[in-house]
């Protein structure tokens, strides 16, 4: 009987051995992240002489049509990825996750894999009827969820990049809300937004997004709402740290904590640093 089938990188790492020798196999990481069709790689720049052998065999392992390599940090307050084509193919691609299908464009478009869990999460979090803004809704991230899964009967998602609007607008009509989800295309800090109107507002922004939190607070209604604000701190007593950030310019805003604000962890985000959300319920001003 034929034992467990090794992983894809494995059966990459052998073929690289015997071309190269154990210590440049060696060398090869083990991650990756798989968008539909789209693979995205790491690939340390020592083994660019191997690339195109790396290349031909992830699209046979993988039967993925094109590879691309970061090369850089995500850059500015657009967020976009860096990335190097290894195998020319289509960038634009589709992922399913949690019944929800996104279409976007991964050479363009950051599609981060450890954020699958907190997207899910959005249309956990939003209850049937609410209304809710998302200040940095990108392709939709929390926006769809939060009209698809959580039942929201209306969502404003607040997005300055235009392409990015663009599969914000096919990805609602791709599932279903596009009559629910209203993109509006701008830096939210200028864009018109009715104060006192929302149950919930994500501010889903990295490295972090509490300066925003002073935005949020007066779209909040006049009895309280959800704020779900994302920010990298250190890791070492990371989710205390947030809790009091948000905490304090939840009150510089006006607002006023009906509860203790809850951190929870999203991912590590480099060496000693941490990507967390704190979800604080908060009563906004009185005029």
């Amino acid at each position: 009987m034929r034992g467990p089938r090794r992983p894809p990188v494995e059966r990459v790492r052998e073929e690289l051995q015997a071309v190269a020798g154990p210590e440049v196999a060696r060398r090869l990481p083990s991650g990756y992240q798989r968008l539909g069709h789209v693979l995205l790689v790491r690939w340390p720049e020592s083994l660019r002489p191997q690339f195109p052998l790396l290349s031909d065999a992830f699209h046979r392992t993988l039967g993925v049509r094109t590879i691309l390599r970061h090369v850089g940090p995500i850059e500015g307050e657009l967020r976009l990825p860096k990335v190097e084509v290894l195998r020319e193919g289509p960038t634009e691609t589709e992922v399913v996750e949690h019944g929800v299908r996104w279409r976007f464009d991964a050479a363009r478009i950051m599609f981060a894999a450890g954020n699958r869990t907190e997207r899910a999460r959005a249309g956990k979090l939003v209850h049937p009827g609410e209304t809710v803004i998302d200040l940095f809704a990108g392709i939709g991230y929390f926006a769809v969820p939060a009209a698809k899964v959580g039942g929201a009967e209306r969502v404003l998602a607040v997005e300055r990049n235009p392409l990015s609007v663009h599969y914000l607008e096919e990805n609602a009509r791709g599932n279903g809300v596009a009559d629910r989800v209203s993109a509006l295309l701008g830096d939210n800090r200028e864009v018109s937004l009715p104060t006192g109107w929302a149950d919930r507002v994500f501010l889903g922004y990295l490295p972090s997004a509490v300066p925003w939190v002073a935005r949020a607070v007066p779209l909040l209604r006049p009895e309280g709402g959800w704020l779900h604000v994302h920010a990298v701190v250190d890791a070492r007593g990371a989710c205390a740290a947030a809790e009091r950030e948000v905490t304090k310019a939840a009150e510089l805003a006006g607002g006023r904590l009906d509860a203790p604000a809850k951190a929870r962890e999203v991912k590590p985000y480099g060496p000693g640093r941490t990507h967390v959300v704190v979800d604080a319920r908060v009563v906004p001003a009185r005029n």
